[in-house]
């Protein structure tokens, strides 16, 4: 079985959302399913398949949250010490070289992956030119737009 690497941080979300979606939108999609039941005719009854594909979508993501928890080796970042070397789950502090900006990027999971709130995938590109890399080190690697070049500020494990 792969193991597959998972925040603290990202681990608590996942749980989190997975009570969500048992406790709170499984039971107001049910009630939702018996109300367009009672309406009669399944056939034509847009409300009822509408609840019927969000129970789909639901079951599915308690599924696949489940079982990636289930996969997931959690790693506690706070506890990595390893000499300001680009490890999974480090923050970093880059400087974009191309649009001569800073930017922050933690590197994490697939599932708990968000480039919106700077959390990038290990399996990302940028990622995987970034580990095993040092504070003041630059990278250069081909991003889904084209190349790109960062040099590398500082490393912290949070």
């Amino acid at each position: 079985m792969r193991r597959t690497p998972l925040t603290t941080q990202g681990a608590q979300k996942l749980r989190a959302e997975v009570q969500k979606l048992k406790s709170v939108d499984r039971p107001r999609i049910i009630n939702a399913i018996a109300e367009a039941r009672a309406h009669g005719d399944l056939k034509e009854n847009a409300e009822y398949h509408a609840a019927k594909e969000e129970q789909g979508f639901t079951e599915g993501r308690i599924a696949a949250i489940e079982q990636c928890l289930g996969e997931a080796e959690i790693i506690d970042v706070s506890r990595l010490s390893t000499e300001g070397r680009v490890v999974f789950g480090a923050t970093l502090e880059l400087y974009d070289m191309s649009a001569e900006a800073e930017v922050t990027y933690q590197i994490v999971g697939e599932m708990e992956a968000d480039i919106s709130i700077g959390l990038i995938s290990i399996s990302s590109p940028i990622a995987r030119a970034l580990i095993g890399k040092f504070e003041g080190d630059e990278i250069s690697f081909d991003a889904p737009g084209g190349a790109r070049d960062y040099e590398i500020i500082s490393v912290k494990y949070v």
